[in-house]
């Protein structure tokens, strides 16, 4: 099987940056073949987004770069910001209006990890839709459409 690895990457601002990344996201998922049978999928994925974009701008005080990396099995997403603080889950109370981004992001994504790197951390998520795979045939080579800038 040929496999297409196509990513995008782009870096948003504090300011005003949930919003576009929301927009953004969407914009880029419509070029994916699944995404039109997969609504469900797409709104789990720009929540995700949302919720990273904003722990970014809200805890690490930072700028967010986000990379979309679609795989034929996997979507992809990692958000890096400046900040090595590894987010942590929380159990806020009933009536508090944050505290629930990370535990989203778990219940949404099929994975998701951390990690520490020189200037910050990334964090990541995967998701897999259910009709994701086409089963094209061929051998398994990778081939880079776009490829995303290194963190």
């Amino acid at each position: 099987m040929t496999v297409k690895a196509m990513g995008w990457a782009h870096s948003f601002p504090v300011s005003g940056g949930v919003r576009a990344g929301r927009q953004w996201t969407r914009e880029h998922l419509e070029s994916l073949p699944w995404t039109a049978e997969e609504p469900e999928t797409v709104d789990a994925v720009v929540l995700a987004v949302s919720e990273l974009l904003t722990n970014a701008h809200i805890h690490a005080h930072s700028d967010a770069q986000l990379v979309l990396t679609w795989d034929g099995d996997c979507l992809h997403i990692s958000v890096h910001d400046e900040d090595p603080t590894l987010p942590r889950p929380r159990n806020p109370d009933d009536g508090a209006v944050s505290g629930r981004g990370v535990s989203i992001v778990q219940a949404l994504a099929d994975e998701w990890g951390m990690q520490c790197r020189r200037q910050g951390k990334t964090v990541t998520a995967c998701f897999r839709p259910a009709g994701a795979q086409h089963g094209d045939g061929g051998d398994s080579t990778t081939e880079n459409e776009q490829s995303a800038p290194p963190l």
